[in-house]
């Protein structure tokens, strides 16, 4: 992993005037960007079904000299523009994936448009302040884990900083997440009739019963961050027949991704309880790839601060981690950082119906051109520090 950046004691004149330069024309493209996140948050699409804002996000980029390839890594909904040529590269993050049934109550139509508007704020000048740009397109972070499969795909070889912001209830600049984990769970047993001939069936939802009751005696000895939660999405389709297949989604959270592993090892158990009580079969899968907690990098971090503070944004929390986001695996392998910008002001949260319409209200739009020229002054920031991953260190001293 490159060195962390460091934070500058003091910018010189062309820092300054590089800025101040980064900062017009992301406002020049305005029109541009508000019109593309609302363009997305009208046609919302979910994980890996992103075609339309994949494609408006890099029709974007193309029109404005980047280089682009969709799809990428090997996903359809992929994409990875670039401009600059020079040693360091900055990698802005878009997600652009929505909620079933839910549209963008998450905001991603704000963090796609705020990652090229960033992208389009450093292009003209990337050779000169000695960047390579780079906007990458990352489909699924609702489910499915896209950023975890790009990184495995090689999407971030060579990146020296990753960078995405989202949209939140508060301002939170230290973001600090879950480590998550999927289980999907299958019990197979044998069908009979529960008066004729019950003593011939294996009752497979009596085995799911069995392993929640498991699962809910196992939370009084886990650690406060730690946490399981599921759902049962089959369990027999009448009364009157032993159901003889049962199933269930369940997710498990962990403080670090150091302890997921303990945490999904304990978890299982309960549901190979279930089994052994009930003779069943029990077929245990991880439909993805688990997200890893969120790791912000010091030096970036300490950047994107002051960055904010001279954009005027509302004094950072601190908050303990929540909720979950693959950016998590990106921040394991390269120096990252995922600051939340309030848009709510705390009347609604991520996930709830309120906070789409809030991913289009005035402080949304206010918080997509912050982002996005916060994120480009970090990255002028980084480029004034070093000479990059083919240099002579990666601090950003000045």
């Amino acid at each position: 992993m490159p060195d962390s950046p460091q934070p500058h004691t003091a910018e010189p004149a062309s820092e300054q005037a590089a800025k101040q330069a980064v900062r017009a024309r992301v406002h020049a493209h305005r029109e541009d960007l508000l019109a593309l996140s609302r363009r997305i948050h009208a046609h919302p699409e979910t994980a890996f079904e992103e075609h339309r804002a994949a494609a408006w996000c890099a029709e974007l980029l193309r029109a404005h000299g980047f280089a682009v390839t969709a799809p990428a890594y090997g996903l359809a909904t992929a994409f990875d523009a670039r401009i600059g040529s020079g040693p360091r590269t900055v990698a802005l993050v878009c997600e652009y994936d929505a909620l079933p049934g839910l549209g963008h109550a998450c905001g991603h139509n704000l963090i796609a448009a705020a990652g090229v508007g960033a992208a389009l704020g450093l292009a003209p000048d990337a050779d000169r302040l000695g960047l390579t740009v780079r906007v990458i397109g990352a489909p699924a972070e609702e489910r499915g884990a896209g950023k975890a499969l790009l990184l495995e795909a090689g999407a971030f070889a060579e990146v020296d900083a990753a960078m995405m912001v989202h949209p939140c209830p508060v301002e939170v600049a230290d973001f600090r997440s879950f480590a998550l984990g999927t289980l999907s769970v299958r019990y197979t047993g044998r069908a009979a009739h529960p008066s004729l001939n019950p003593h011939e069936g294996r009752n497979a939802a009596d085995a799911l019963t069995v392993a929640q009751v498991a699962l809910g005696l196992l939370r009084q000895q886990l650690p406060p961050h730690w946490r399981v939660h599921g759902i049962t999405t089959a369990a027999g389709t009448a009364p009157n027949v032993i159901p003889d297949s049962a199933s269930a989604e369940y997710e498990i959270r962990a403080r670090a991704a150091e302890d997921l592993a303990e945490l999904r090892t304990r978890v299982e158990d309960c549901f190979r309880a279930g089994a052994l009580a009930t003779g069943c079969e029990v077929t245990l899968d991880r439909p993805e790839p688990d997200y890893l907690d969120m790791r912000s990098d010091p030096g970036l971090l300490a950047l994107w601060r002051a960055n904010a503070a001279a954009l005027g944004r509302p004094e950072p929390v601190e908050r303990a981690p929540f909720a979950c986001t693959d950016m998590g695996n990106v921040s394991h392998a390269v120096p990252a950082i995922h600051p939340v910008l309030d848009i709510s002001g705390g009347a609604c949260a991520p996930h709830e119906a309120a906070f789409a319409e809030a991913a289009i209200g005035a402080e949304a739009e206010r918080a997509l051109l912050d982002g996005a020229v916060g994120m480009a002054w970090t990255a002028v920031d980084l480029a004034a520090g070093g000479k990059g991953r083919e240099g002579d260190g990666a601090t950003a001293d000045s």
